[in-house]
């Protein structure tokens, strides 16, 4: 069994639920840079899939609640972005598989210089 199988995911309502709670999780967005500066999730910030390197840098807690994200649910780059983190010995990672999409289509603002 592969670690994308056994991925934990989100959906939006509690995605937002966490947001807007007491404690927030470290919320990424895994697509490019150029993708993120357009359209993302207040708060998110953005680690690229193929950086996830980056990640010893901001995330300096191995069991942080780190929810990753992409475009929508056919994007790639947040459930690879989700398995690395785990490869790395992150150990709360969750993947919301709608991404962008979801978020919209739940009622959610994005923000961004397209948005």
């Amino acid at each position: 069994m592969t670690a994308t199988a056994t991925l934990q995911r989100t959906d939006a309502e509690t995605l937002h639920r966490k947001i807007t709670g007491e404690h927030s999780p470290i919320i990424i967005n895994a697509l490019p840079r150029d993708s993120y500066l357009a359209k993302h999730i207040p708060g998110s910030i953005n680690i690229p899939a193929e950086n996830a390197e980056m990640a010893k840098e901001v995330i300096p807690y191995m069991d942080a609640e780190i929810i990753v994200y992409c475009a929508n649910s056919d994007c790639d780059a947040s459930p690879n972005l989700a398995q690395k983190l785990e490869e790395m010995g992150y150990t709360n990672v969750s993947d919301f598989e709608e991404g962008l999409a979801g978020w919209r289509q739940a009622g959610y603002e994005l923000t961004g210089t397209d948005v």
